[in-house]
């Protein structure tokens, strides 16, 4: 395994920032990254694949008043560090000026670094995760007879460890885990197949369902997709289920995003302070919860992150802005240089089953296909599959179908959202009843 030596790196960087003013550079910043585990896929009781990832590389960025020049070099021995540096700061005499380069203010560097408890290392190792992902496959297909074969279970162990410095005298480090276990299946009815898949994901090994839940989940996710219909093209509600829910809050983000702001580039340009969702619809940012997939103490930028609202009751209230963004927007970065850190939208009291009641007739959309978004028109058009809901109630699945609309519409016509929240992303949002869009069918 690697070394994840904090001390060594954090010591790397200082002699690379020393050794890049020496060179000529005003300002500069250093990032090394280390990344280090495995995956094993078995597909049909045999192994398919074990791929092992062992990776370190730094990064090395010099400021020459305005000007800027960068390098990354994955040789971490001192001569070719040495030479990285140099390269940078040459580079850096020929760029264009640029009034809007540079490091984020000093003042706004993070000083507290506490531990989010980010790093729980699996003691699981190649043979006992072949072991778990067979077992796993063999529960699945043990469940339901219409499951007829398997794409394959994975087991993902990794772990890494990155520290960030600039001469502000900012230096910081990060070490995070992450482990998976993922179940794909298909089933097979009257001559036709489908195919689903569940997985789970956690920064602490303790918190992984175990491969029974997978197994079942898996299951349920493929069986249920047998036999599906087509419908009429028509105008209906649609309900996103949690898993795809994401995407929409997503999409936002993309939205609010600097670089697409200042680019011009984005269907909510200038909408700072304007309604964008319903006044019940808050969305938020907790970037030091324990344990959380985007928790962070600072951004790549060094400054420190906090809480902040991006949606308060249906307003944007903030844009997603680094400090190169920002000036460019004439405005202060928000801490958010490598994106959001653990976003949660706020929730009504009602579950997955009630909101259906809710909807009444409409189209429940559990999976979502291609990417037809026009981030500056704000024009959404994907596939689906899902399934027709009747008086509150599931009747069949559903194949073959376009949703579209128009996402400034979708926000704002966002008439519920439930409290089955999907934990297993940064972005975390429970199921959304959109009010109506075009689903094209037959």
């Amino acid at each position: 395994m690697s070394d994840f030596d904090i001390e060594k790196r954090q010591t790397c960087i200082r002699d690379i920032l020393d050794l890049a003013v020496k060179n000529g550079a005003t300002q500069a910043e250093a990032d090394v990254s280390v990344e280090d585990g495995y995956q094993v896929n078995i597909r049909e009781g045999a192994v398919d694949t074990i791929g092992y990832h062992c990776n370190e590389n730094l990064g090395i960025t010099v400021y020459r008043g305005q000007r800027k020049g960068s390098v990354t070099t994955s040789a971490m021995d001192w001569v070719s560090l040495q030479e990285a540096v140099i390269r940078a700061c040459q580079i850096a005499e020929f760029t264009q000026v640029d009034p809007c380069s540079g490091l984020a203010d000093a003042n706004l560097m993070a000083t507290d670094l506490k531990d989010l408890d980010l790093y729980h290392e699996w003691n699981l190792n190649t043979k006992e995760a072949v072991k778990l992902a067979l077992e796993c496959e063999a529960k699945a297909k043990q469940l339901d007879g219409r499951i007829k074969s398997s794409e394959g279970v994975s087991v993902f162990n990794f772990k890494s460890f990155d520290v960030y410095g600039n001469t502000h005298g900012f230096i910081g480090s990060n070490k995070d885990t992450y482990q998976t276990i993922s179940c794909s299946l298909i089933a097979e009815q009257n001559n036709r197949m489908e195919r689903d898949y569940y997985y789970t994901c956690s920064r602490d090994p303790r918190d992984l369902d175990d491969i029974d839940k997978v197994a079942k989940q898996t299951v349920f996710r493929t069986v249920r997709r047998l036999n599906p219909q087509k419908i009429q093209t028509q105008k209906c509600p649609i309900i996103f289920e949690a898993d795809v829910a994401n995407s929409l809050i997503s999409h936002f983000f993309a939205a609010i995003s600097g670089g697409n702001l200042y680019r011009k580039r984005s269907f909510l340009l200038d909408c700072l302070d304007q309604s964008i969702f319903p006044e019940h619809i808050n969305i938020f940012e907790r970037p030091h919860q324990l344990k959380g997939w985007g928790s962070a103490m600072f951004d790549s930028d060094g400054v420190a992150t906090m809480d902040k609202n991006f949606i308060t009751a249906g307003v944007l209230t903030s844009y997603i802005l680094d400090a190169y963004s920002a000036r460019q927007l004439k405005r202060q970065t928000t801490g958010n240089a490598d994106g959001v850190h653990n976003v949660y939208v706020s929730t009504s009291d009602k579950d997955l089953p009630q909101l259906l009641r809710e909807m009444g007739n409409g189209l429940l959309v559990t999976e979502l296909i291609g990417q037809g978004i026009n981030l500056i028109t704000g024009d959404y058009s994907r596939g689906a599959f899902g399934f027709w809901v009747e008086n509150g109630e599931i009747q069949y699945p559903v194949s073959e179908v376009t949703i579209a609309g128009n996402l400034r519409d979708m926000f704002s016509h966002v008439a519920c959202v439930g409290n089955d929240i999907d934990r297993r992303g940064n972005i975390q949002t429970g199921s959304i009843l959109l009010e109506s869009m075009m689903v094209a069918g037959i």
